[in-house]
């Protein structure tokens, strides 16, 4: 198997007033929680998002890995539609001590470079931050954080700065070359 050299770098929010919002896309576009965990969904959400920029740590998980995954109090995803099209969505993962990470962002193809990636970003950030307002068990949120790398589209990093996230890591590792052929396999036209 080849490898590839990949760079991740870490960023982070430690205040809701670091949020710097994106204006809102023009046309049809709504961002509404996905509230029912369903597996068949969210597997959906990560291959039409992820499948042409590398992302394949969850394509091995079992029903019941993603059903544990998405049932965990506090856990959330937010989808964008376009004209009630999926368009992207934003994973939101609960962690300790007032710690939300942005699990999984981005947008499916047909829907980049739309001006919808700031405003998805921008919602779901600031759902990180109210988060405990909708699970009262959880605490107060004091730091959103997300990684990104080299292998992500090539607006993400330009998008998290711009919506008011620094830098607080930097890695680069070798790392095996996935086999990515995108949601549609090799049948992609």
């Amino acid at each position: 198997m080849s490898t590839v050299t990949v760079t991740t770098w870490s960023l982070e929010q430690t205040s809701p007033d670091d949020l710097r919002p994106a204006a809102a896309p023009p046309g049809d576009i709504r961002i509404v929680r996905a509230e029912i965990p369903s597996p068949e969904f969210s597997r959906f959400l990560y291959t039409a998002v992820g499948g042409d920029i590398s992302w394949s740590d969850r394509l091995g998980m079992t029903y019941e890995q993603w059903r544990a995954l998405l049932d965990r109090p506090g856990a959330e995803t937010w989808v964008a539609y376009e004209k009630g099209t999926p368009a992207g969505y934003v994973e939101l993962d609960p962690q300790d001590e007032g710690v939300v990470e942005i699990m999984y962002f981005g947008l499916v193809p047909a829907f980049r470079g739309r001006r919808i990636g700031g405003h998805l970003l921008s919602y779901g950030v600031a759902r990180a931050w109210d988060l405990a307002q909708r699970w009262p068990d959880r605490p107060e949120t004091k730091r959103v954080w997300l990684h990104t790398c080299s292998l992500d589209g090539p607006h993400a990093m330009d998008n998290y700065l711009r919506r008011g996230f620094r830098l607080f890591a930097t890695k680069t590792a070798e790392e095996e070359a996935a086999d990515m052929t995108g949601a549609w396999g090799r049948g992609r036209p």
